[in-house]
């Protein structure tokens, strides 16, 4: 019954995406053609060309792409929107190029390109809407106790009951656990409101006179060579079996799975920007933002450079070495903030509130993180990101990896000009290890929502650590 509940799931929200990337078309087809948003209305295609290039071509390539990213799986441990909204963000992309590559293959160039980036626009708000709506709806009801997937869990030992835990602490999930097999003299103990219902010996017995969905394994590591004869008992039913790995509790974080051949390998930390594409909209995204920020900031940089060369001797760009990506040194720019000092003094001391070693322009520049400014175009170098964690000069990293477990972690993406961390207040003379936990979240959770968030808090909150 649960699977034919998925099916029809499926199929309704194939039909309502459907309905959505129609709105958006017409939508975009009423702002280019029917406002003068985009430039003069002018003569355009019939709207009967539209209709059938949306019948034939828009509507097959997004739901092949919804297909493609994994839109139309059961996503009951989604917490949030976000990782939904991330793949609708690529698909939305994607069917843009798809889209232009089509025309342009069947020779259409009086075909609106602009109402193609409007549907693209518009389309990834409609999405993304839509599926907030729909998920809101299905753990709405599954906290109602309605749409349940029963579980049964092989094991009863902490593992077992830390995931029984979980299930029951969030009912959002629709899982209901039906019950635990265990060894012989725990039967009939009722644990996290489940109760042992039988041993492991009693596997086949169980499975065949009830219907569970999903059988999860939950051993200790000494009894893994009981794993084989589980599986088989399961399949023998037709259900799959699944492992929660003891060794778990050795993972760092969220872990991930790629194959070798036919050899699975667990990556013990996940990170969202080792994806290709993730990487590209990530790099696109800074080269257009440093550009246009360079743009808008180059009066400012000129006052600012003027202002230094008037008022202290020295270069105008102060550079340092910092470590970057992989473990790579770079050199880091900014507009110089204090006297000229010498090179030992500049890699291991840290800048405090009241540093005798600012000029006046200097202290100025730093309050407003203008003297920030020239590292975007260690941004168009590909030295750096906007977002990210910040760079740490190579005397700091080489104290700080032996007493901070994980902080290399954070070179595992580009550094940044601002970050998680930065808009919590971890700037300056402050706490590395809370640095270090913010700098991981971000390494773990990134998607594109969470960049422009760091950056809009950036703009509009004053960091009193800016000194």
């Amino acid at each position: 019954m649960i699977r034919e509940n998925q099916k029809w799931l499926n199929y309704a929200m194939v039909l309502i995406d459907m309905l959505v990337i129609s709105l958006s078309l017409a939508i975009s087809w009423w702002m280019r053609f029917k406002t003068t948003i985009f430039g003069p209305i002018g003569g355009h295609l019939p709207i009967q060309s539209y209709l059938f290039f949306l019948i034939f071509v828009v509507i097959p390539v997004y739901i092949i792409l919804y297909f493609s990213f994994g839109l139309y799986k059961p996503r009951r441990t989604y917490r949030t929107i976000f990782s939904e909204a991330n793949q609708i963000i690529k698909v939305n992309i994607v069917a843009f190029v798809v889209l232009v590559a089509i025309l342009f293959v069947l020779n259409q160039p009086n075909f609106s390109r602009i109402m193609l980036f409007l549907l693209g626009v518009i389309g990834t708000v409609f999405g993304i809407i839509e599926r907030f709506i729909i998920r809101s709806f299905l753990k709405k009801i599954r906290t109602d106790n309605k749409n349940l997937k029963h579980i049964l869990i092989v094991g009863d030992n902490d593992l077992a009951f830390t995931f029984a835990r979980k299930i029951r602490n969030n009912p959002y999930l629709g899982f209901d656990i039906s019950g635990f097999l265990g060894r012989s003299n725990h039967v009939g103990m009722e644990i996290e409101g489940s109760k042992i219902i039988g041993s492991f010996k009693d596997l086949d017995e169980i499975l065949e006179n009830n219907n569970f969905d999903r059988v999860v394994l939950a051993i200790p590591l000494k009894y893994y060579y009981k794993i084989n004869e589980l599986v088989e008992s399961c399949e023998r039913v037709g259900i799959k079996a699944e492992i929660i790995p003891d060794y778990i509790r050795y993972f760092p974080a969220q872990p991930s799975v790629d194959m070798i051949e036919d050899i699975p390998i667990i990556n013990i930390r996940y990170v969202p920007l080792d994806d290709a594409f993730n990487k590209t909209i990530k790099y696109l995204s800074d080269y257009i933002i440093a550009i246009i920020a360079i743009i808008i900031t180059s009066p400012i940089m000129i006052i600012t450079a003027i202002a230094i060369k008037l008022t202290s001797p020295g270069p105008i760009i102060f550079k340092q070495e910092r470590i970057g990506y992989h473990g790579e040194p770079f050199n880091m720019y900014k507009f110089r903030s204090m006297r000229v000092q010498s090179p030992s003094d500049e890699k291991s001391e840290w800048t405090t509130k009241d540093d005798p070693r600012k000029t006046k322009v200097g202290d100025i520049i730093r309050k407003t993180s203008i003297d920030e400014l020239p590292q975007f175009f260690n941004v168009l170098k590909g030295e750096m990101s906007v977002v990210g964690p910040r760079p740490e000069r190579p005397y700091f990293v080489d104290e700080f990896r032996k007493e901070i477990p994980k902080y290399m972690v954070k070179h595992q993406v580009r550094p940044g000009i601002t970050g998680w961390a930065q808009i919590h207040g971890c700037r300056g003379d402050t706490s590395i290890k809370k640095r270090i936990e913010f700098d991981i979240e971000y390494v773990e959770n990134w998607h594109m929502g969470l960049d422009l968030g760091i950056m809009i808090k950036t703009v509009v909150k004053k960091n009193p650590n800016a000194y």
